[in-house]
């Protein structure tokens, strides 16, 4: 038993690497923790470890423990970043994000079919669509404002975990639309306890209250709940692209073409680079 629980130095370091990885796709726009943790055949495990720590913690946590350090480190060392391209760069930030997610949407419409397509499928995805494109096209046309406070950070602590538990749902795909994407992220990269207490303690509920449902969710109907997330991610995108910006002038919308393009791009490559990995999920 000790032996399968050691881990060589060389393979604790690929661990955490991975959970850099992971803890950039949680924060980046456009890409799911979730996904990069079936990628790099984690997915199983931490959701076990998730869903039920009592029985699994002797066993998972010491495999898992590198990946968690990773997680957190490239979580948080991308969120400065992220917070002072969105505050110097908004539009054009936000044309790289869509085109992230534009890119990457046929990626994970292939991965919700990979056992099968039904009606209920097909359903699921447009249902999603149209609740999610009506209620946020609903806050925008009657200028319902969103201020961060401590419930909506719980909230944003969520979606986080959300990302991670739910493969395919990236947690800035509901914020962006909510103006909430921003301030987070920022609170987050400056450790701002206001932000992150209640970022966190939202991200810890939802662990304890829907990792065991989601996984059984998705063992039991997996091409229902991925066909719906397709759905929410591809209308929360509509909702977000900035097509004031683009008419404003030739300028601006030359920039912010060429960044949409570039977001395509870039998650065309980090497709391919996935698809080079074994999928254990």
């Amino acid at each position: 038993m000790e032996k399968q629980q050691r881990m060589s130095p060389a393979m604790a370091l690929l661990r955490v690497l991975q959970g850099a990885l992971i803890g950039l796709g949680a924060v980046l726009p456009g890409i799911s923790g979730g996904v990069l943790c079936v990628i790099f055949g984690i997915y199983r495990p931490v959701m076990e470890l998730l869903s039920d720590p009592r029985k699994n913690y002797k066993t998972h946590l010491p495999k898992l423990a590198p990946v968690f350090l990773g997680m957190a480190v490239g979580f948080l060392g991308v969120a400065n970043l992220l917070a002072f391209f969105l505050d110097r760069y908004p539009n054009q930030s936000v044309c790289l994000f869509v085109g992230l997610i534009g890119g990457m949407l046929p990626s994970l419409l292939k991965q919700a079919g990979e056992q099968g397509r039904t009606k209920a499928s097909w359903a699921a995805l447009v249902g999603a669509f149209a609740l999610v494109l009506g209620l946020l096209v609903a806050l925008e046309v009657f200028s319902v404002q969103v201020t961060p406070s401590l419930g909506w950070y719980l909230f944003c602590g969520f979606c986080l975990a959300l990302s991670v538990i739910a493969p395919g749902m990236s947690f800035s795909t509901l914020l962006m639309p909510l103006g909430l994407y921003t301030p987070f992220v920022e609170g987050l990269g400056r450790l701002w306890p206001s932000v992150l207490v209640p970022g966190i303690a939202g991200a810890v509920i939802t662990v304890v209250l829907l990792a065991k449902a989601v996984d059984r969710l998705f063992e039991q109907h997996y091409s229902v709940a991925f066909h719906a997330i397709v759905g929410v991610v591809t209308a929360a995108t509509l909702v977000i692209v900035p097509f004031k910006d683009m008419a404003s002038s030739p300028g601006a919308l030359a920039s912010d073409v060429v960044c949409l393009v570039v977001g395509i791009v870039l998650a065309v490559a980090l497709d391919r680079f996935n698809a080079r990995f074994p999928k254990e999920g």
